[in-house]
């Protein structure tokens, strides 16, 4: 198939990109490179048969109409966003331009291109909010606390309302707390990342509150094998892509230190403000319309992000 990936230079979008790449498949890459990079396409970029384009363009704008009526898709597996909880607060506005605006410029784009699938990353580490049963499932209620939460679930309204309206079909993807190479260790997101970034510089990790908070961490490999797998399965659905595993904070650092063969203890500040407690998707419903679970051990996965970052 022809397929179209909008923020295909990113951490999970270039994983993406590079699995469809290796099934066989044709890709287009939308990305503005504000947070992706190219260098992150370097193994689909390098192959001889030119089986990848790139583009680089910004949602929000015309450019993706043009593209996608010029080379229609038959699937769009959407991933261009603003991902930081933080921006958000400070620039609700810009978020919502991106990942509101920015999604119904995908759907209109592809509701006039005749695309017959779009397979969207939502986030279920805030689309639920605090939650009142763990592991949360699908059917939980969705009262999200940042900007950035309200913007990826009003991008799951739009879909639900394009599916209906225009008969695109589509499948929501509510992903836990993604981790593997690639992830920017200076971002906000990716605590992982950031731990074994600073304990390669040789910097003292800092843990937020007591440790004990947990996040359910999916491995990335895993992530988007549901999203392949979501190209023509779990159809109108939201599906949590998860381990329905809390960790703690704490034990996920004394796991990254291990694989690092690295002694040394963290530094404890005051908790964040707003700060959830404890977080985990429940993957059952995936399992039963994708065929999915995650398969990736933390273990596994840490190591293999150390590996990619230098120090395996």
């Amino acid at each position: 198939m022809r397929a179209l990936v909008t923020g295909g230079a990113g951490f999970i979008g270039s994983t993406l990109v590079d699995r469809l790449i290796d099934d066989g498949h044709e890709v287009d890459v939308v990305d503005d490179l504000s947070s992706g990079s190219l260098a992150n396409l370097s193994y689909a970029r390098s192959l001889p048969d030119r089986r990848l384009r790139f583009h680089q363009l910004d949602v929000r704008h015309g450019g993706i109409s043009d593209l996608i009526a010029r080379r229609p898709p038959e699937v769009i597996f959407h991933l261009a966003a603003q991902a930081d909880v933080r921006v958000s607060v400070a620039k609700p506005l810009f978020d919502a331009e991106v990942n509101i605006f920015g999604t119904i410029q995908v759907l209109e784009a592809a509701r006039n291109a005749s695309v017959r699938r779009v397979v969207f990353a939502a986030s279920g580490g805030t689309l639920y909010g605090q939650p009142t049963e763990l592991p949360v499932p699908e059917d939980a209620p969705k009262v999200p606390l940042s900007p950035y939460g309200v913007s990826k679930k009003a991008a799951v309204d739009y879909l639900m309302a394009y599916r209906e309206l225009y008969e695109i079909e589509c499948v929501s993807l509510a992903l836990a707390n993604v981790y593997g190479p690639r992830q920017d260790p200076h971002g906000e997101a990716g605590v992982v990342a950031i731990f074994a970034g600073n304990l390669l510089a040789g910097r003292r990790c800092t843990i937020y509150g007591d440790g004990s908070q947990t996040r359910d961490f999916v491995y990335v490999d895993d992530v988007v094998d549901a999203f392949v797998r979501a190209a023509d399965r779990g159809d109108g659905m939201l599906l949590n892509i998860g381990t329905g595993t809390e960790t703690s904070v704490s034990d996920l650092f004394k796991v990254i230190s291990a694989s690092a063969g690295v002694e040394a203890d963290p530094r404890y500040v005051p908790a964040r403000p707003g700060e959830l407690a404890r977080s985990a998707l429940d993957p059952s419903r995936a399992a039963v319309h994708l065929g999915w679970r995650a398969s990736t051990r933390i273990e596994d996965g840490v190591a293999a992000t150390m590996e990619h970052m230098g120090m395996g």
